[in-house]
Order: structure tokens, then sequence, then C-alpha cells
């Protein structure tokens, strides 16, 4: 490896001339935060400054940074068996599909991809080979909400309901039909949070209906959108879509890629509404970011119409080099341990209860229109009136994110969503974060707020 050591300017250097960055403008007097090492919710920079990590990565470093029983566990596997093909199998693939069932509380089969994205192709795919197998030949066609995400792919991009992320990159999937989230905040006046879920919920039943039951194959959605602005809806919401979804024989696809893994205070964030999806698909906390693996999970009754062999094509036509590693199933058996032994779903809870609790008081503050939270998810929506509910512009967004920064503390947004709505901060610290890490989120977000945004 290049050895750059701690020579930040040489690093730079060498960052922009060869490192093409995630979905972020090329910026050339903005160079890139350049990490070097990491422990608990704490980063450290090649300059030796510390930030606490208030977004987990990207959603995802659930455990916190710095386990090295996760280290070990793939270092160990990858002495053993450091790879072999899910063509056939290995014990570390088999061990963590019935972990899985366990975590979900259902009967399901475990399919192993690498990234959300690559779970979420896996369900189009499967979900509209299931209708063709029980003779429901035309339902090919997708619902997905308005900013919600599902992936960057061209298939789960195409579910994605953010305008800004497809821009330049259409024509993408044909299929895919998107429908207004259940956004509370903005609903119309006089109309109670229950009756707006509803008339949310009932926009998906015209939709199949205007399009043509018969051409539905399912409907995707995360629990609570959570890239997309933190939109999270009331009970009756999702109650509602699961019995359109039955009444018309689509299938419920939940997108637990961010939601899952104890984030929500629960082991899925499904387990917080009366729900049973048909297929789940997940990422990120199911190794912590440790290593690539997602998976998407089928009901084992969807999965029994796969296995009739007198048809050619009745089996699952669908490969992934490297969905199901060994050594990436070795360390997710691990995290979730880690997550079960130290009790950090219950944790998610407590602290996104005590971030929410601090934070409430902000509501009085004139940029802050709404807070809202799903476990230890909090989204800060900021506007330039409160009445008029205008969406703050985006350069009030990423000042107060910079400000952040400059005093040590991490925090999203949802960028690139939709335009003229990319107005949500947020903070998804890690769930192992410790009570002096929250009292830090707190103090900083505080005082920044407070401070020269205040006038």
């Amino acid at each position: 490896m290049l050895n750059l050591g701690t020579d930040s300017e040489l690093a730079i250097k060498k960052d922009q001339q060869y490192l093409w960055h995630n979905i972020t403008p090329y910026s050339e007097a903005n160079p890139p935060m350049i990490a070097t090492s990491a422990s608990g919710s704490w980063v450290t920079d090649i300059n030796g400054d510390k930030f606490l990590d208030g977004m987990s990565g990207l959603w995802c470093v659930n455990v916190g940074y710095g386990r090295k029983e996760l280290a070990e566990a793939a270092y160990n596997q990858l002495l053993t068996l450091p790879y072999f093909p899910l063509t056939q199998s290995h014990l570390p693939a088999i061990a963590l599909a019935e972990k899985l069932n366990e975590w979900l509380g259902d009967d399901y089969v475990i399919f192993f991809s690498n990234s959300g994205s690559e779970a979420n192709e896996a369900a189009f795919k499967m979900a509209r080979q299931y209708q063709q197998q029980i003779g429901q030949h035309y339902r090919h066609k997708f619902i997905a909400r308005y900013r919600g995400y599902h992936g960057s792919t061209l298939g789960s991009l195409s579910a994605t309901g953010q305008a800004q992320r497809k821009f330049k990159y259409e024509p993408l999937a044909g299929g895919f039909l998107h429908v207004a989230p259940p956004d509370s905040y903005r609903r119309p006046a006089g109309m109670t949070v229950e009756e707006f879920n509803l008339q949310c919920a009932q926009t998906i039943e015209d939709t199949i209906v205007w399009e043509g039951v018969e051409t539905m194959a399912a409907v995707i959605m995360e629990p609570v959108i959570t890239g997309g602005g933190v939109i999270v809806p009331h009970q009756i919401y999702l109650d509602r879509v699961q019995e359109i979804c039955t009444k018309h024989g689509v299938l419920l696809i939940i997108d637990e890629v961010i939601c899952g893994f104890g984030r929500s205070g629960r082991n899925f964030g499904h387990h917080n509404y009366n729900v049973k999806p048909d297929i789940v698909t997940m990422a990120k906390g199911l190794t912590s970011a440790y290593l690539p693996l997602s998976a998407t999970a089928v009901r084992k009754d969807i999965y029994e119409a796969f296995k009739d062999n007198s048809d050619d094509y009745g089996h699952f036509r669908h490969v992934n080099t490297f969905g199901g590693n060994p050594a990436a199933c070795a360390l997710a058996l691990r995290n979730l341990e880690i997550l079960e032994q130290e009790n950090l779903v219950e944790r998610a809870d407590i602290l996104g209860e005590r971030i929410y609790s601090e934070f409430s008081e902000l509501l009085d503050h004139k940029l802050v229109g709404d807070i809202r939270r799903f476990g230890l998810v909090i989204g800060i929506e900021l506007v330039e009136d409160k009445v008029s509910k205008k969406p703050a512009d985006l350069s009030i967004v990423k000042g107060i994110i910079a400000e952040c920064k400059s005093k040590g503390l991490i925090i999203g947004k949802n960028g690139d969503t939709v335009a003229g709505f990319n107005n949500v901060l947020t903070f998804a610290p890690p769930l192992s974060s410790t009570d002096e890490d929250v009292q830090f989120i707190v103090d900083t977000f505080k005082s920044v707020l407070n401070g020269s945004w205040a006038q």
C-alpha cells in the first residue's frame, strides 16, 4: 500500500488525483476528511482531530468502531474457508440464515448478496418470478413512494422516489410507480394524523386499481423513510397497506436496510408495526459495515413456488459471486451476538428518546419546523417560515452541518433527494454510544443552533 504516513497535504493531493467519491461534488477548495482510525463512536482523521460520528458512517456502524471480536471472527474464518460460492453451501451461511429467522421471528428463506441495492434487486426478480409461477403472468409492476430510497443500481434506483438521484441516469427500468409518502408534518390543515395516513395508504390501493390489479407484483417501502427525510408513518398506515396488499394479491416488500438490526429500537423496523412482510431486505447493520453483506428474506410459502423442477426456468436464476462470503457471515453472526449481549436494541430506543427529549426544546427555534424520531434515528426539519413550512435553503442546512463538524460532530442530511426538500438534518449514532457521547451530540448541536443560527 502507498505509504502516505500522516502527510495530509500529500494524501489530499493523491485523493484528488485517484479517488472518485460517493455522491459528493468535486471541490478542490473543500477536500474530504481523511479518516485514519476509529473507536466506539469516534473517528480520528489524518491530522489527529477527533469527531463523534453522529451518522454511524452511512447509517450502518451499529455496534460502533474498533470491535476486535468482529475482526477476529472474520480472521478465523478466512484462515479456515475464505471463500466458497453459494451455488453450493457453507456452515457460516447456514448458521446466519437460521439466526436471521430467529431475529425476524417468522419463517423465511435467506438469499445473500453484498449491498442493500443488490438485496432489493433480488427481491424485485423474486417477486416477478413468483407471480409468474403461480399463474399471475401479467404481474410485473411495483409501487414505491416518493422520497423513499432503495438503492443505486438501475432497478433499485427505479424504485427510489428521489428525482435528484435519478437525473441524467434515465430512462431506468420500467414498471416502477410512485405514490406520496405519509408526511404528516405537511398534511392538509384540519386533517388528523390518522386521517392523513389512511388517505396516503388509499393512494396505494387507488394506484393498484387504476394500473390494473392483474399487473401489480409488489409494493416496496421502508418502515420509515430514513434518508429521504425521516418520515415516520402512523401505525394505522402500515396496517392498511398490509390489508391492501393481501386483498389484491400484491406482495409486500419491506426494506430494512437502514431500519434493521436494532436501529428502530426493535430487531427490525417493521416490528414496531403490525405487519408480516412477504419479503424483507437488509444490509448495513447486519455486519455493522465491517464487511459487505446483505440478505433478502423470503417467506417460506413464496420460496416453495421456486422448487418445481419440472420447469427448466422454475428455479431462481440469479447468482452473486461474493454474496454470503464465509468471513462476512461469520462476522455477521458475531455482530448479532454483540447486539444481543449488550442489549443494544433496547439501548437504541433509550438513547433515541433521550436525544429526542433534549432536542424538543428546539421546536421554539425559528428554523425548526418539526423533529421526528424512530428508535435511534432523529430528523430535524428546517424551515424558513413556520407557518408556510417553506423548506430552509440548502445553504442553511450545509452551514449548520459544517459548523457542527468544526466542533467535532458529524451529522447528516437528506441530500440529493427531491429538489427543494433537502432540508432535514439527520442523526443516527452507533447504538453502542455512551451516555457521554449522547450528551456531546446534544450539547454540540444545541450550541450551534442557538449560537450563530439563532439570529
